[in-house]
């Protein structure tokens, strides 16, 4: 017997969801929804996706709590508010600040910024170390484009004299005979 009655709308939407959701938890919740509807036990349901019985229990409970919701929202999570991002928007405020003005004035010796640069003057201003992601991040969302370092220097090929024409080893053991 089903613990859990579904009408075939709702069957069908939860089966889309357990197929095609990219959230890992809605296609847990839809799976579990759906299995509990085919008739198969709690303790089936909770092993195979690695839950708790309680859980299960809870995860019906809380999909018939919400019946006036369309069947997504009833599977999906609450708005996980996280933390503010104060140190990334005091970051942009310097930023905006910094590219207005010149580096010269801060005693650089080069025409344009880099974040290394910004780092270090935004690190002054706000009296906190900022990292280069902060900085490539703040750029980012105030749609300013930088340039990414290069990860390794250019490097001669030991033929490169070959490349260009010049002498091999062959060639010059000839030469000096």
């Amino acid at each position: 017997m089903a613990l859990i009655k579904l009408h075939s709308r709702e069957r069908q939407r939860l089966e889309q969801i357990a197929r095609s959701s990219a959230q890992a938890r809605e296609v847990r919740r839809a799976q579990a929804l759906v299995w509990l509807h085919r008739g198969e036990s709690v303790e089936q349901v909770a092993q195979r996706l690695g839950m708790s019985r309680q859980a299960i229990y809870v995860l019906m409970g809380r999909y018939r709590s919400r019946k006036s919701r369309p069947v997504l929202e009833r599977v999906q999570d609450r708005r996980h508010t996280g933390r503010p991002a104060d140190k990334l928007n005091q970051v942009m405020k310097v930023i905006q600040q910094l590219l207005s003005q010149n580096p010269g004035q801060y005693g650089y010796r080069c025409p344009f910024w880099t974040v290394p640069m910004l780092a270090a003057q935004t690190g002054r201003k706000i009296g906190a170390a900022v990292s280069d992601d902060t900085i490539r991040r703040a750029l980012r969302l105030l749609r300013q484009r930088y340039k990414r370092p290069r990860y390794v220097l250019a490097r001669r090929s030991p033929t490169w004299r070959q490349a260009k024409g010049g002498l091999n080893a062959a060639s010059e053991a000839e030469n000096e005979q």
